[in-house]
């Protein structure tokens, strides 16, 4: 049996990977191909393009990237009608992958999508292309559920991936190790979370660095992205103390006192690491207006979305000063009646989210509607 998996991003890599591992356990003769990164090739599939090669975030720079865009999605058909699978498996990425599902779907391709778009967010007519071209959807957030169902179209919810991924590492990775890898000293650890993005990075680092100052007792360490060069991130670090450690973001996470947080899954992660944040996000200017005029939530984090109240300070755009920041991050760092409140929203947070397995229950379920 052939799968063919097409995830774009970091977060999409790590999930399909693990669903891959899980989809192996059960049977090891499947052929698995598509698009992602190196967690999904070390868990045994054919990646043929790298995500890094597909990450633009905003209007304007998908815009200006867009003969890009429409070539990769070109290539991308390509290869899958050559390879002939069963179905294709979805992970999040919308922009490029309802493109895919809607052609596949017209060559009776069967599609699943593991972990939806935010169509909850922003783009809500997405959900008639979803309910036309995707045969099932697999949805890793709570709230997730009664949003398909008011448009008459049922999801399966699974729980959240990030819940075992967690608890494997808490279980086996000790954080004396992760300071000793590092060379890191014994003072407490702030985590820079500044995103996956070039754009991203160059925008949140240089305001996040500015806040070391602040805090002379503690130690600043940049969760490094994959497929991003050391070098990149030196070129705003250069002669400070502020060091940088690549594919160990959850451990760093899990060694962390509390963490400076750009938008988007990443602030969950942090949540679930128990580790009090703080959310920033700052983006193209032009961007940030058609979104504000676009998306439909109240929070941009996570963490604020699903327990639905503000759990966690979210700095937007102009309220995004290195003074803010200092502030904020002085009450979640210093102040142990903020940071015991907000530790009591994760616990919440995580009750949420429901157990452990959500792999092995997607595996488990992809395998007996594709009929083996």
């Amino acid at each position: 049996m052939k799968f063919y998996f097409i995830a774009g991003e970091a977060s999409g890599d790590l999930h399909g990977a693990n669903l891959i591992k899980a989809l192996r356990a059960i049977r090891n003769d499947l052929e698995l191909r598509g698009w992602g990164g190196d967690k999904m090739k070390a868990a045994g599939a054919d990646v043929v393009k790298h995500y890094r090669e597909l990450a633009f975030m905003g209007f304007v720079e998908v815009l200006m990237n867009l003969r890009t865009i429409l070539r990769n999605i070109d290539i991308c058909k390509k290869d899958i009608a050559a390879f002939k699978p069963d179905a294709l498996v979805l992970i999040d990425y919308p922009g490029f992958n309802l493109r895919i599902a809607e052609w596949a779907h017209a060559k009776g391709i069967k599609v699943y999508y593991y972990i939806s778009p935010q169509v909850w967010a922003w783009k809500q007519n997405r959900v008639h292309k979803i309910k036309q071209c995707v045969d099932k959807m697999f949805v890793v957030l709570p709230f997730e559920k009664d949003f398909y169902k008011r448009f008459h179209f049922d999801v399966e919810f699974v729980g959240h991936p990030l819940l075992d991924e967690i608890e494997h590492l808490q279980n086996n990775n000790p954080q004396s190790a992760f300071r000793t890898r590092n060379n890191l000293s014994d003072k407490p650890i702030i985590a820079l979370l500044p995103g996956s993005r070039k754009q991203e990075i160059a925008t949140m680092l240089p305001l996040m660095t500015q806040v070391r100052e602040s805090f002379p007792g503690h130690q600043f360490v940049i969760a490094g992205a994959p497929g991003q060069a050391e070098d990149y991130y030196k070129t705003f670090v250069s002669g400070s103390d502020v060091k940088i450690v690549f594919g160990q973001t959850y451990n760093l996470l899990q060694s962390a006192t509390s963490a400076l947080v750009t938008s988007g899954t990443a602030t969950l992660e942090t949540a679930l690491f128990r580790v009090p944040q703080v959310v920033c996000y700052k983006g193209n200017r032009i961007s940030y207006l058609i979104a504000k005029r676009l998306v439909k939530v109240k929070y941009i984090s996570l963490v604020n979305l699903i327990l639905d109240r503000i759990a966690v300070r979210e700095l937007i755009q102009n309220d995004l000063t290195v003074e803010n920041m200092k502030s904020e991050l002085r009450k979640i760092t210093l102040n142990e009646t903020a940071r015991e409140l907000m530790l009591t929203d994760y616990d919440e947070l995580h009750d949420k989210l429901g157990g452990t397995g959500a792999s092995e229950r997607v595996a488990s379920a992809l395998l007996k509607i594709s009929g083996n």
